[in-house]
This record gives structure tokens, sequence and C-alpha cells, in this order.
């Protein structure tokens, strides 16, 4: 983020740029109203999937929402989203605009820096809680509903340092039915513990599969095991997500999955979650 840096940057006394630093931060945050940590214990979850159509199923209700994409190493928001080319200036030249999805939705990702989409990132912890707190504090965000943070999986660097940055950011944990990654979850669920952050909620996703041309239900991977382990826990259980190959398709192409298909049994549930956080704002 050289060619656009925050006020704080370019002072030359280390303790008046901190600072600063933390002033920008309290004031980026202030004018975001809800932040999600979205977690997964493993990876192959489909958790940027879920953050996606999350953050357009609540846009569509006309919520601002940001969707910042925390996975250094395998950032793939921007895809997702379609989003092309690199993020600029903002108008007032001292702040990086985030990428505009729509009227409601922009994001921002380490990919959306890089000249070449395939370079590697190849950081180490410092470097990379630098980049997270500059994707806050040096950010044109505005005025946000919701803040959706995708993460990768696991419970290394990236959570650790949004846990450390975004003290109000409440963790939304995704996985599939089975017992490999329901295993990979509970150490989720106990890092959560371990650093005082509440979870809001689990998601469990790919849980069965409607056949589109004899309506029969399929447990591709199983059923039911995240509403088990939500309920071991004590933890709010958000809802099932089936398991729909238009869902990878659409996000492949970079298409909104909510538009073009909204009215299946993936999307009905996308739309439920989507409320039970919209009802937060109702509140």
């Amino acid at each position: 983020m050289e060619g656009c840096k925050s006020k704080g940057i370019g002072i030359s006394d280390p303790e008046a740029e901190k600072q600063q630093q933390e002033k920008n931060l309290k004031e980026t945050l202030s004018r975001i109203r809800y932040k999600f940590l979205v977690m997964s214990g493993k990876g192959g979850v489909g958790k940027t999937s879920v953050s996606v159509n999350l953050g357009i199923a609540l846009g569509k209700r006309g919520f601002k929402v940001g969707i910042m994409d925390v996975d250094l190493h395998g950032p793939d928001v921007p895809r997702m989203l379609g989003l092309k080319g690199m993020a600029g200036p903002n108008e007032r030249q001292d702040k990086l605009a985030p990428m505009i999805y729509s009227e409601n939705i922009s994001a921002i990702s380490i990919e959306c820096l890089m000249p070449n989409k395939d370079d590697p990132v190849i950081w180490r912890g410092p470097l990379k809680h630098s980049a997270i707190s500059q994707f806050i504090t040096d950010v044109d965000w505005g005025d946000l509903d919701f803040l959706i943070i995708d993460s990768p999986p696991g419970t290394g660097d990236e959570p650790l340092s949004v846990a450390q940055t975004i003290a109000d950011a409440q963790p939304i944990i995704v996985t599939t039915p089975q017992e490999v990654a329901l295993s990979d979850v509970r150490k989720s669920i106990n890092f959560c513990k371990k650093i005082n952050r509440p979870l809001f909620g689990l998601i469990e996703n790919m849980s069965g599969y409607v056949c589109p041309h004899c309506n029969k239900a399929v447990d591709l991977f199983g059923s039911g095991g995240g509403e088990k382990t939500a309920a071991q826990f004590g933890i709010n259980f958000l809802g099932r997500i089936p398991f729909d190959p238009n869902l990878v398709k659409a996000g492949d192409a970079g298409d909104s999955y909510q538009e073009k298909y909204g009215d299946t049994p993936a999307g009905q549930a996308f739309d439920a979650i989507a409320d039970k956080l919209a009802a937060l704002i109702k509140k």
C-alpha cells in the first residue's frame, strides 16, 4: 500500500506514528456496526463461498457490507466476486479505496494490490499482522453495517491478528458434517475460548445434496454433525447450507450465486442465515 498512505504514515517519530495508527484504527472501526470473523478448522469446507454469499445476501437487503479477505496466501474473494484490476486511492488521495462490487458491497484483498495475481505471498507473522492492520486503517471503508472478514483455515497468524486488532470481531465457524472436519472445528472453538472471544455461531456447509432430477436428498458428506457440535459446546447454530454444484460454478465464473440461483435450497439457506445477522441491526 505504498502508493496510498494513511495520515499517520510519514510521521518521523515512531511513537507518534503508532498513536496516529491507533487513532485511525479506532475511527475506522467506530464506523462499522458489526464485524464477523469467518473461520474454519480446515480447508475445503467452503468458508470463502459462505463469506461472499452472506455478504451478497446482506447487500441485497440494503445493508452496507465490506468483505475483507485476510487469506493472504490464498486470496479468493476478488475472483468469486468477479473483481478485476487493482485497487487505487480514494478521492482525497489519503487512503486506499476498496474494490466496488455493487452499490452496497465493497471488498479488499491482497490480490487487489498485486499486478500479477499468480505471484505467491511469502510473508511471516509480523508482515501479515501489519497488512491486516492496514486493511482497516488505510482503506476507506466509510460507514458499514457489516464487515465480513474471510480468514484462512486453521488458528494461525491471520485470525489471531484480526482478534488482536478488532476487539469486537465475532467469530463464525464454517464446517462440513463429516467427523474429520468437526475434529478440526473443535480446535477452532477452543482457539476462541483461549483468546476469550465468544463465538457468534456455527454454519454447517455442504450439508446434503438434493438431486435436481429426482428431488431425492443424498448426504454426500453426512448431515447434522455441525448442529450436534454446536449443541455440544453451547454455540448458536446458524443453519445448514446444502451442497450445490452451481455454487462452485458461480464462484469460478465470478457470478453472483444469489442472483442466479437464489430460489434454490442453498440460496434460501444463505437468506435465512443473513436474516439472523440482519436481526442484529433491527434490534
